[in-house]
């Protein structure tokens, strides 16, 4: 009698990632480059009819300099689409918004989250029945709460296993989708400093202390790697769409607490989606480890005294930074400086659903992959497609009108799209996908080496990913921050 092979049925399907889209408004040009291009055709065509080819010589500065900037790249974009970066970076420069000192003889008000820039509005809500505190924007009208997870090695279980729990957590994400009053979920992985604590712990629950020589020099193994190592910690964070949900909050008694019962139902479907995943669901958080999590981002070294003593450090009044100075492609804070990345092309050939694995096990490097996935309507979804559609075949009828060759990132573009409606048609739930990647070290030195071990990591993962240059102070608190906040 022999056993039928059933490996075959359990093997992980590579997947492939949709390009992302750089298609221009007409003949491949970005609205930027349009609007330069038409500057200077403009130019031209009044100069040469009101003064002839004179006219065309005196005005060459002016559309020259704009053909100049709509055709020349710097770091992948073209210099006129640089513009709004540059002014958005020059008037916060001008007006001094580049710095943040807390005022310590000026405490915040009640409720208010001590945090800089954009964040500096967020206003605090702890849920009476969860515990759970609630971080509340009133001005994306957002309400968001934070769930620590835990999960086995990934890579270390055998494909079925692995099958199984990819199928699991795609069943999450599509609850997301269907729910309609999710905004935002992010998915954070951190690395931080270890005190040994945990290894403590697990000798004095495990170890057999008896005095013989593997038992002394296992102990001093463990006084030794404790302080030296680093612990992962990912936490799960979902934010409700005040506005979509409006009409469930006022049925809950309207306001912030009805809110939080709405909040609280979305809470209680993912953990049990989570726990139907074989993830291991931890307390939602409360505002004591709300606090910790922000003091550890802005201050890494703290992260070792809040271990060993958990019993400061506990109110978000007080969780965030003494002193942020923010510059063109870093941000420095009270005892680290950061630099975001951000996963601007995922792999576009075949890979398997571990293909992170080199970012998410790199060692030696503090940093944080924040993954936000954003929900998308079935009827904006199907829209969005077919105006997609429809730009992609009109912009080929035009480019075989003028004799224009068509290139292959065309016609893979397209596929990816006729793809995604097909999915949509399948009942598949559509999810935009932002990957970021915050990195901290001690010193600028220690910063760069770490940038370029995590770009390395990266190219490894089939993955690119480039530098936020002039929005890192807003992209950090997207990406080190579980707060679910916009990059």
């Amino acid at each position: 009698m022999t056993r039928p092979d059933t490996s075959s049925r359990f093997e992980l399907s590579p997947v492939q990632f949709s390009r992302l889209a750089r298609r221009g408004v007409l003949l491949g040009l970005s609205l930027p480059q349009l609007v330069a291009v038409s500057i200077a055709v403009l130019t031209t065509v009044i100069a040469l009819y009101s003064s002839g080819a004179s006219g065309v010589a005196w005005t060459t500065p002016i559309w020259g300099l704009a053909v100049l900037l709509a055709s020349v790249g710097i770091g992948g974009r073209k210099l006129v689409e640089w513009s709004p970066v540059l002014c958005r970076w020059g008037s916060r420069a001008i007006f001094r918004q580049l710095a943040f000192r807390k005022r310590v003889e000026r405490p915040r008000p009640a409720g208010t989250l001590a945090l800089p820039g954009d964040a500096a509005a967020l206003r605090e809500w702890v849920d009476d029945e969860s515990g759970a505190a609630m971080v509340h924007d009133p001005h994306l009208r957002t309400l968001t709460a934070v769930l620590t997870v835990s999960h086995p090695a990934f890579v270390l279980l055998d494909p079925a296993e692995q099958h199984r729990r990819v199928a699991g957590w795609g069943r999450v994400l599509a609850g997301t989708c269907r729910s309609g009053r999710i905004s935002r979920l992010q998915v954070s992985e951190r690395t931080l400093l270890d005190s040994g604590t945990g290894l403590d712990d697990w000798w004095d629950g495990h170890g057999a202390d008896d005095g013989s020589w593997a038992a002394k020099t296992y102990h001093e193994l463990i006084e030794r790697a404790g302080p030296a190592g680093e612990r992962h910690a990912t936490t799960i964070s979902l934010a409700l769409d005040m506005h979509a949900a409006a009409k469930q909050i006022r049925a809950s008694g309207g306001g912030m607490r009805g809110a939080a019962a709405v909040l609280r139902q979305e809470m209680e479907a993912i953990t049990a989606a989570l726990r139907s995943a074989d993830l291991t669901v931890g307390r939602w958080q409360g505002p004591a480890e709300v606090a910790t999590i922000l003091r550890s981002a802005y201050d890494p070294s703290a992260s070792l005294t809040l271990e060993r003593h958990p019993n400061i450090a506990r109110s978000l009044a007080d969780a965030g930074p003494l002193a942020v100075t923010e510059s063109w492609d870093g941000l420095r804070t009270d005892t680290a400086f950061h630099t975001v990345l951000w996963i601007s092309e995922w792999p576009r050939s075949q890979v398997f659903p571990g293909f992170l694995s080199p970012l998410v096990l790199s060692n030696g490097v503090l940093r944080t992959i924040a993954l936000h996935y954003i929900p998308v309507r079935s009827d904006h979804a199907a829209r969005d497609i077919r105006r997609k559609k429809t730009e992609l075949i009109s912009d080929a009828h035009q480019r075989r009108r003028i004799g224009q060759i068509e290139d292959a990132a065309a016609t893979a573009e397209y596929d990816d799209i006729l793809q995604q409606e097909a999915d949509l048609t399948a009942g598949h739930g559509v999810l935009r996908t932002i990957g970021l990647v915050s990195i901290s070290a001690r010193t600028r030195t220690d910063l760069d080496m770490a940038v370029a071990a995590i770009e390395q990591a990266a190219i490894q993962a089939s993955c690119e990913v480039r530098t936020l240059v002039g929005q890192q102070a807003q992209a950090f608190a997207a990406a080190a921050l579980p707060l679910c906040r916009p990059a």
